[in-house]
């Protein structure tokens, strides 16, 4: 098995249990010094994609959540997040959690940053990431951030 952060839309257990049923959840942590931000907003269907990148700010941090996640799911993973088309690609990261740093892998967007996510993928967001039980300042920032509406 690999170890898997799960940021963004990920985050919800149950689409992470349609995505991949056989990898279990193994607990929550931060990526330091990373930002979640968003990109390729000609790409997404409604407006930017997440991704992560690292950040000059130490303090910065992202919530995600941790999988075991099995080499059939592994392939899943990476037909639906576009790792095959070039749309996300893989990188290792470190994890603070509360056992000490794991090294985990993560998809991040390969295009540049800017744009705006819509409202509905935004919301989705701040909803993943309140199920998977960030804290409620991080989740209430989610839900600030400057989105476009669709329509």
């Amino acid at each position: 098995m690999t170890l898997y952060a799960a940021y963004g839309s990920n985050l919800d257990p149950l689409q992470m249990l349609l995505r991949a049923p056989y990898s279990p959840g193994r607990g929550t942590g931060w990526l330091m010094g990373w930002r979640l931000t968003f990109g390729g907003e000609d790409l997404g269907w409604e407006g930017a994609l997440a991704t992560v990148v690292e950040d000059d700010d130490p303090t910065s941090q992202v919530f995600v959540a941790l999988y075991d996640i099995t080499e059939g799911d592994e392939e899943t993973l990476d037909e639906w997040e576009g790792s095959d088309l070039g749309l996300y690609t893989k990188i290792r990261v470190r994890v603070a959690t509360l056992e000490g740093d794991v090294t985990a892998w993560l998809y991040v967007l390969d295009d540049y940053e800017g744009g705006l996510p819509s409202a509905r993928y935004l919301g989705i967001i701040a909803d993943a990431a309140e199920t998977a039980g960030a804290p409620d300042d991080y989740v209430a920032a989610l839900r600030r951030r400057p989105c476009r509406s669709v329509g």
